[in-house]
């Protein structure tokens, strides 16, 4: 696959999305990627069949691969946005999974039961490589591949990291008490789950990688060169910034490093405490926004100070969930470089207007 493809047989301009996310990375350029529903689907794809079971819709991945192409035949890709297979099974965090975690399915989510019950007996954290988690994955991974036939690309999951996952092993409320009376075992923890995440991504990687030898993120859509992830930690919105730079940087900055290319999710005001240490941290190339439920989105005035502090630390942004009157105020009011915009607008042709006012030069 990876030496055939010149070209995204579902994306003419790709190479200029490749280009403008480059100059994105390299806090130079805007990336502006535009989504709608297409005026009409760009192959006939059937969509699956309906009322699957719950196996069936979150663990078959010929199922799961015939509904995501099925939707990307009906959606517009503009700008900086390319195709690609959500490729998603068990949930974001499946690096807990690979580690011991059981996921439990339900109708509109999965849950993931904790494995570690006694830190003092449980084994060192290990991908198991022939457990039906990974297998499961791979299959996925190599069938959606095998499909793609130039069409589109195939996302890197979601492992997820860092004390997220700790916590999907340990339990939330557990771990909460692990930072005070086991901060050497958490420690200890954590640089096991960072050497599994180094593992499962690099194999991963070597399938969905594309022929530019990068890939899409499945978590908000975005391309980047090399060996590139968004990197989170949610569980922080729990914890102090001291503990946050005790226990979460140090193995963020090994995983930055280790990575070619990465960007931070700050999950709702709750967590934009700890944005100065992120800041610091030479190896993260840029910072997601999300604005918890009831405040304004990723557009809204309200957040270009922030994106203004972010871009002045020498990182890019990631603005999400921008309105279509929003971009331009956006882009005025921080400036393009170093901007990711990412929108879903109601149709074709006011994503085509949106492209055309930013001076978009592709042919979506």
């Amino acid at each position: 696959m990876h030496d055939e493809i010149k070209n995204l047989l579902w994306k003419p301009d790709c190479a200029e999305a490749v280009q403008a996310c480059h100059a994105w990375w390299e806090h130079r350029g805007l990336a502006l990627a535009v989504y709608a529903p297409r005026d009409k689907p760009i192959e006939d794809v059937p969509l699956p069949p309906p009322n699957p079971s719950l196996e069936t819709r979150w663990l078959d991945p010929h199922y799961w691969v015939q509904a995501r192409v099925s939707e990307m035949t009906r959606t517009f890709y503009g700008g900086a946005a390319l195709p690609y297979h959500f490729s998603l099974i068990g949930g974001p965090g499946s690096l807990g999974l690979f580690l011991g975690a059981k996921e439990r399915l339900a109708e509109d989510t999965l849950w993931y039961d904790p494995c570690i019950i006694d830190p003092d007996r449980h084994p060192p954290l290990r991908p198991d490589w022939a457990g039906a988690s990974w297998q499961r994955h791979m299959i996925m991974l190599s069938y959606a591949v095998e499909q793609a036939r130039g069409r589109y690309l195939v996302g890197m999951p979601d492992l997820i990291e860092n004390l997220d996952t700790l916590a999907q092993l340990r339990g939330g409320e557990t771990l909460l008490m692990d930072l005070i009376e086991r901060p050497a075992w958490v420690r200890k923890t954590l640089e096991e789950i960072n050497q599994a995440y180094f593992q499962c991504h690099e194999r991963m990687w070597d399938v969905v990688r594309d022929p530019w030898g990068g890939s899409v993120s499945i978590a908000f859509a975005i391309w980047g060169p090399g060996k590139m992830s968004k990197v989170q930690c949610d569980f922080s919105v729990m914890i102090s910034e001291a503990m946050f730079r005790e226990f979460v940087v140090p193995p963020l900055i090994e995983q930055c490093e280790w990575l070619d290319h990465s960007y931070f999710h700050v999950d709702g005001t709750q967590a934009l405490h700890h944005l100065p240490a992120l800041l610091e941290i030479e190896a993260l190339d840029a910072i997601e926004w999300t604005p918890q439920a009831g405040l304004p989105g990723g557009g809204s005035p309200r957040w270009f100070d922030l994106y203004r502090q972010i871009k002045a630390a020498g990182k890019s942004v990631l603005a999400i969930g921008v309105a279509a009157d929003e971009i331009l105020p956006l882009i005025d009011a921080v400036g393009p470089e170093g901007l990711y915009i990412n929108t879903w607008v109601e149709n074709e042709t006011t994503a085509r207007e949106c492209l055309r006012r930013i001076g978009w030069k592709g042919v979506s």
